[in-house]
Parts: C-alpha cells; structure tokens; sequence
C-alpha cells in the first residue's frame, strides 16, 4: 500500500490525476463528484452521496454477502477518508467517486498541508488512530495527489469491485 505514491499503478497511463484534478475519465468509467466546501454535516453527507452512487453503479442492493461487504467496505473508506479531512485538515473540499468494472476510487480534496499515514504501531486496544490503517486493509492501494505550487492534497483510494 502507498502513502508516497501519487496515483495506483493502473493510472499511470493516464497520469497522475485520473479524475480528481481533470474531471476526465476513461471510457467505460464512471464518475460522480460532491462538494463539500462549507456544508455541515459532511461525513454522513459523503456517505449518503456514496451510497446513491452505488445503488446506481448496481453494487447495491446487493445479492451476495460479498457484494454486501463491498459496498460496506466503500462507504467505510469514504466516512473515513473525510472524517481525517475533517480531523487533520481544514475540511474536506471534495468527494469524487469513480467506477469501472474492476475497481471503485475514492478521492477526498482538502486544503491541508498533512500527510495521511496509518499510526505505527497500531493498538487496535485504544481509542482513535485507526482510520488510515482500516483504509490500507480494505483497499487494493491508496495514495496522495498534491498539485504544485497549490494549498491541499487529494487523498485517494481504491477498492476492487464484488465478484
């Protein structure tokens, strides 16, 4: 799993910002974005947004345990992912979601100057800390887009689609 690496290896034809930055996707991907500039609320806004997103995706509803676990696992990356936003940052900014056949992207954008890494060591027995390290677990990769020469970072994720 990445912290350092600003796009999963499968972007690199595209460059470095599949979607976060341009707003272009790939054929047969789709992608649906959330502003969260000043809105209250943002966490269960963001996973309401995820939510409708995977019902029109038609991960959900969901047939099987796993496919039921998938979609779980993608609204705990998004609460997650803008809870740290929200924690570590000055807020998150946006949400964008992209799907294709294989693979669901998470990508939240703050204006904050930190770096996103999971907690070492991990005491799974204590309050807090756990949000990076349950993003890694969950996810095919994650990462960290900073534009040059602008505030904020693009924190991303991806999540491989139910069989």
């Amino acid at each position: 799993m990445s912290t350092t690496r600003p796009y999963s290896p499968g972007d690199r034809d595209r460059g470095p910002e599949p979607t976060g930055a341009s707003g272009a996707a790939s054929p047969g991907r789709q992608v649906r974005r959330l502003s969260l500039r000043g809105e209250s609320g943002v966490v269960p806004l963001a996973r309401d947004f995820a939510r409708q997103a995977l019902y029109a995706w038609g991960w959900l509803p969901a047939a099987t345990a796993d496919q039921r676990a998938a979609a779980e696992d993608v609204l705990l990356v998004v609460s997650e992912l803008v809870t740290n936003a929200c924690l570590h940052a000055e807020g998150p900014e946006e949400l964008v979601l992209g799907c294709d056949k294989k693979v669901i992207r998470v990508e939240v954008s703050d204006g904050g100057a930190g770096q996103p890494s999971p907690r070492t060591p991990h005491r799974a027995g204590r309050p807090g800390g756990h949000g990076m390290f349950i993003v890694q677990r969950l996810c095919l990769d994650w990462g960290v887009v900073r534009a040059p020469g602008v505030a904020g970072k693009t924190v991303w994720a991806e999540l491989g689609a139910p069989a």
